[in-house]
């Protein structure tokens, strides 16, 4: 862009024989700088801080691959990054539902990601299932009748007390 504004006296100084203005070869000339120095500054290559929707990424490929290990570490690691990031908590605590020494911290997981998105029904149908795993029943339900109630915010289930 730089360049176009400083080529702009120039054609008038080869068009129409004269700069059209004093002062008109020095602004093309800084013109030609500034558009050279903002060329230079735009090719270097600055390493990108990696995106935590690649994160996740990474965390899903690593769990479809067999190692869901590896996947909860780059998960823990994305909710480092960004606490606020409840998608990241949610797949976490799917992937602790699969170890049953990792029920608890699976419930806690999706207790956070409900803190943080609490309009997500299907938050609520994995914090159920993770409470019928625990032997608690009656806080499944109440899960499940929030989360119909969240998905049919004008049916029947929406009058029920969760």
């Amino acid at each position: 862009m730089a360049a176009l504004f400083a080529s702009l006296p120039v054609a008038g100084k080869l068009l129409m024989g004269g700069w059209g203005f004093p002062g008109a070869e020095e602004i093309a000339f800084l013109c030609f700088v500034l558009g050279c120095y903002l060329h230079i500054l735009g090719r270097r290559h600055f390493r990108a801080a990696k995106d935590d929707a690649l994160l996740l990424e990474d965390a899903l490929r690593l769990a479809a691959d067999g190692q869901p290990g590896e996947a909860i570490t780059v998960l823990t690691k994305a909710i480092g990054r960004s606490p606020r990031l409840w998608q990241a908590y949610q797949y976490r605590g799917e992937l602790r539902l699969g170890q049953s020494e990792g029920w608890a911290a699976a419930l806690a997981d999706f207790t956070e990601a409900i803190r943080l998105a609490p309009k997500e029904p299907h938050l609520y149908a994995l914090r159920g299932q993770t409470w019928i795993l625990l032997g608690d029943e009656q806080s499944a339900q109440q899960d499940a009748a929030t989360a119909e109630a969240l998905r049919n915010p004008h049916g029947p289930a929406n009058g029920q007390a969760s």
